[in-house]
């Protein structure tokens, strides 16, 4: 299998993969890409006029690789690629296909972390600054975050979910620095621009995934040292469509706190699923009369959707508070029937 030659840059691959791919499969990747970077793939898709079938083979065979090597990383790290590629496509090729790799799709730094157990990483990191320690855990998976996270002494939690969700950028010349004090050799795998990383949707995920314990302490404590960012993080942690996962006692209690009203006009902007649940657990008479009011209500706003939406959710975290409804987290969370 041949790898694409040179003359290509990266952006004209992009483009010819794009078009090899057809208009369906590309609209749905243009979601993941930035603005900027929509407009570049779409001006170099409009000045490809021809993609040869021996051109279209190459571009996708290179991709077809990468993604394989991407895996294998994913699976046992940059070595265990390496070996196996080796063996598939020989040492030379397979040293390009990484190399093509940590260029074009900037493999994350702290590899060798994601490979560790959570009580292993712990003995690495909870010395550390609690700045280093919120870097190294925005790049986990969240359950393995989550672990480390409610390990540390409690009056280091707080202040590292507060830095993970502050987090924005972070220089390649710091991460580099922080694998280094951790004794591993991957400052060849972080590119030099800036990575974003951390923020409050990571810190979200993270939270979401420990014991309630845990998650009451650090909400507690950023309550009184920054009540925005509190706020901010309880919106996210449970949004409306999550209501799906729990079980149908506890939705029933939690419509019998909810108005109608605002129930129809969050039920107008919910997924199919979602409606499902909902109806299931209203009596005939009421669900009726809920599609209803929705159906005579016409157009409504997004931001009236969710606003009603968050209702319900804040119905949902105070029936939890209070013990009366369970959300399944990490930590032992789960049910016993």
């Amino acid at each position: 299998m041949a790898i694409v030659k040179e003359e290509l840059s990266g952006r004209e691959k992009a483009a010819m993969l794009l078009i090899a791919l057809g208009p369906e499969k590309s609209a749905r990747i243009f979601k993941h890409l930035r603005e900027e970077e929509i407009e570049q793939l779409t001006l170099e898709i409009a000045n490809i006029r021809t993609v040869s079938p021996q051109m279209k083979e190459k571009v996708l065979d290179e991709f077809y690789q990468v993604c394989l090597a991407q895996q294998y990383i994913a699976e046992g790290g940059i070595a265990y690629a390496k070996q196996v590629l080796e063996k598939a496509l020989g040492s030379e090729k397979a040293i390009e296909v990484i190399n093509k790799l940590t260029v074009s799709l900037q493999v994350r730094p702290f590899e060798f972390v994601r490979k560790t157990d959570a009580s292993q990483l712990l003995n690495f990191i909870q010395n550390e600054h609690p700045q280093a320690i919120a870097l190294i855990l925005s790049y986990l998976n969240p359950t393995q975050a989550a672990a480390v996270l409610a390990s540390l002494p409690q009056e280091k939690q707080p202040d590292v979910a507060r830095r993970i969700a502050l987090m924005d950028r972070t220089s390649p010349d710091i991460i580099k620095e922080v694998e280094r004090v951790l004794e591993k050799k991957l400052s060849a795998l972080v590119t030099e621009d800036f990575t974003a990383v951390g923020g409050v949707d990571a810190i979200v995920d993270i939270i979401n995934c420990v014991d309630r314990g845990t998650e009451k302490y650090i909400m507690e404590t950023l309550e009184v040292e920054d009540t925005e960012l509190a706020e901010e993080i309880k919106k996210k942690m449970f949004v409306f469509e999550d209501i799906i996962t729990l079980d149908s006692r506890s939705i029933q209690r939690i419509l019998r706190e909810v108005d109608n009203n605002d129930l129809a006009i969050a039920l107008k902007g919910a997924t199919d699923e979602v409606k499902n649940v909902i109806f299931a657990n209203l009596s005939k008479r009421l669900s009726a009369m809920i599609q209803e009011d929705m159906e005579y209500m016409g157009p409504v706003r997004l931001r009236d959707v969710e606003d009603a939406q968050q209702k319900i959710v804040n119905v949902i975290r105070k029936l939890e508070e209070v013990g009366e409804i369970v959300i399944s987290r990490g930590g032992g969370d789960e049910i016993i029937v």
